[in-house]
C-alpha cells in the first residue's frame, strides 16, 4: 500500500540531517501511519520476567489503543494474548497486574471464561452449532531472553536472533535473567513518541538538562572529550574480566529482515561508583561483576525499548505512544534476585538519579513539543552529539514510507 500524497511530499521535504517537519509530530493521521508501518511491526519490551513469577499471574501492557496480557501459563512459558473478548470485544482484564482465578481470564460483560493458553472454555446459552474451538484469545509473538519479555503484533516477524545474541554479550554479563523489579514508574508525557525516543538517543540535551546525570556520566560529554577517560574504562573492565562488545545494527544498519539493535558502553566519572547521591554502591553486584567497574551498558532493542545497566542495578527504559501527543514512558529498575529491599539497596537512593532524570525528561519533550506545535517552527539540523537521533529520523522515514 502507498502512503498518502501528503506524507510522501512531507519525506520528500526532509532535509537531511534536521528534525521532521511539524506534520510528523502533529498530525492524528501520521500517528496512525507510524502504529501501522512501525510500532506494530517491531518487538517492543513487554516487562521483565520477573513481574510474572509464578503460573496464574499476569500484567497488562500497552500500545497505542491495544492491549495485551503478558502471563505465565500452568507449563511456565510466557505467553501473549490479545486483551480482547472474543465475543463483543469487551476488554477482559482491567487491573495492571494480578493473578488469575483458578488458572482463568473472565471476561466482565458475558462472563465468556479462556485458559491461560487463550483456549475459550465457557460462553454461556450458545447453539449446538457453536465451535468454542474458533474463538480463543488471539495471541501475538513473544520472546524471553535474559529475563526480558519481548512481544511483537506482525503476522511476519522480524527476526529476533541478532537481538538475542546481543543481550548475551550484555544483559547476561549484568546478570538480567537473574534479576527481580525493585521499583517502577510511569511518566505520563503530553508529546509525540518520536520527540521522546530522539531525546533519549542523544545527549546534546544532557548538559543543560540533566546536571546529576552529567556529572556521573562521561556520556554526557562530547565524543572527543571523552576519549581518554573511555578507553581507561574499557582497560579497567577487562580487568575484571567483563568484555561487552558494542554492537551497531541500530535502524537503517540492521540486518534485511532482522530487528534493530545497539550496545554500547559508558565510563562513569572519577570515583563514580553507581548512580546515587553520593556516587556510592546502591546494592549487591549482579551477573558476572567482582567489583564496580566504573562503566555503565547502554543497550537498545527495536524503536520503544532502551536499557541500561550498571554492576549493581539495571534500569529498563519503555515508551508507550498512546496518541498524537501523548507517551507513557514506564521507568523498571532491577536489581540482584536475592537483595533484600532495606538491607542490600535503599528505593530511595536506587531510584533517585533516573527519577531525577525523568522528570526532567518529561518537562523538555512537552516544551519541545509546544514550540513544535508554534506554526513558526522550522526543523533545525542536528549537533554532532545527535547522531542517533539522527539515524532514529532516517530510519523512521525509511519505515514510514514502506516498501
Amino acid at each position: 500500500m502507498n502512503p498518502p500524497t501528503d506524507v510522501r511530499e512531507l519525506i520528500h521535504r526532509h532535509s537531511p540531517g534536521c528534525a521532521l517537519e511539524r506534520e510528523f509530530y502533529t498530525d492524528p493521521r501520521i500517528f496512525e501511519r507510524d502504529m501501522e508501518r512501525m510500532l506494530l511491526r517491531h518487538w517492543f519490551c513487554a516487562a521483565h520476567a520477573a513481574s510474572v513469577p509464578r503460573p496464574g499471574d499476569y500484567v497488562l501492557v500497552d500500545l497505542g489503543a491495544e492491549s495485551v496480557i503478558i502471563v505465565r501459563a500452568h507449563d511456565g512459558e510466557i505467553r501473549a494474548l490479545v486483551n480482547v473478548c472474543r465475543h463483543r470485544g469487551s476488554r477482559i482484564c482491567t487491573s495492571r497486574s494480578g493473578r488469575a482465578p483458578a488458572g482463568r481470564f473472565t471476561c466482565p460483560y458475558h462472563a465468556w471464561t479462556y485458559d491461560m493458553n487463550g483456549g475459550l472454555v465457557a460462553a454461556r446459552e450458545m447453539p449446538p452449532s457453536f465451535d468454542a474451538g474458533r474463538f480463543g484469545l488471539k495471541s501475538l509473538g513473544v520472546r524471553v531472553a535474559e529475563g526480558l519479555i519481548f512481544v511483537t503484533f506482525a503476522d511476519g516477524p522480524l527476526d529476533f536472533e541478532p537481538a538475542v545474541q546481543a543481550l548475551a554479550q550484555s544483559a547476561r554479563i549484568h546478570g538480567w535473567a537473574r534479576a527481580k523489579v525493585a521499583h517502577r514508574e510511569t511518566y505520563s508525557i503530553n508529546a509525540n513518541w518520536k520527540l521522546a525516543v530522539e531525546n533519549y538517543m542523544e545527549c546534546y540535551h544532557c548538559q543543560p538538562a540533566h546536571p546529576e546525570f552529567s556529572k556521573r556520566h562521561v556520556y554526557a560529554r562530547p565524543a572527543k572529550q571523552g576519549e581518554h577517560l573511555e578507553r581507561a574504562g574499557r582497560l579497567r573492565a577487562e580487568s575484571l574480566g567483563i568484555f561487552i562488545p558494542d554492537v551497531d545494527q541500530y535502524g537503517c544498519a540492521a540486518g534485511p529482515g532482522c530487528e534493530s539493535v545497539s550496545v554500547f558502553r559508558s565510563v562513569l566519572a572519577d570515583g563514580v561508583a553507581s548512580a546515587t547521591p553520593d556516587d556510592r554502591a546502591i546494592a549487591r553486584l549482579m551477573g558476572d561483576f567482582s567489583d564496580h567497574d566504573g562503566n555503565s551498558t547502554y543497550f537498545d532493542i527495536g524503536p520503544l525499548s532502551d536499557f541500561l545497566a550498571y554492576a549493581d542495578h539495571g534500569i529498563i527504559y519503555r515508551f508507550v505512544p498512546r496518541g498524537v501527543q501523548h507517551t507513557e514512558m514506564e521507568v523498571v529498575w532491577l536489581v540482584h534476585e536475592d537483595a533484600v529491599q532495606g538491607k542490600d539497596y535503599d528505593v530511595e537512593r536506587l531510584t533517585w538519579l533516573w527519577k531525577t532524570t525523568s522528570v526532567e525528561d518529561k518537562r523538555i519533550v512537552e516544551l519541545n513539543q509546544a514550540g513544535v506545535n508554534s506554526r513558526y517552527f522550522e526543523p533545525g539540523p542536528y549537533s554532532l552529539q545527535e547522531s542517533h537521533a539522527r539515524r532514529f529520523v532516517d530510519w523512521y522515514l525509511r519505515e514510514l514510507a514502506g516498501p
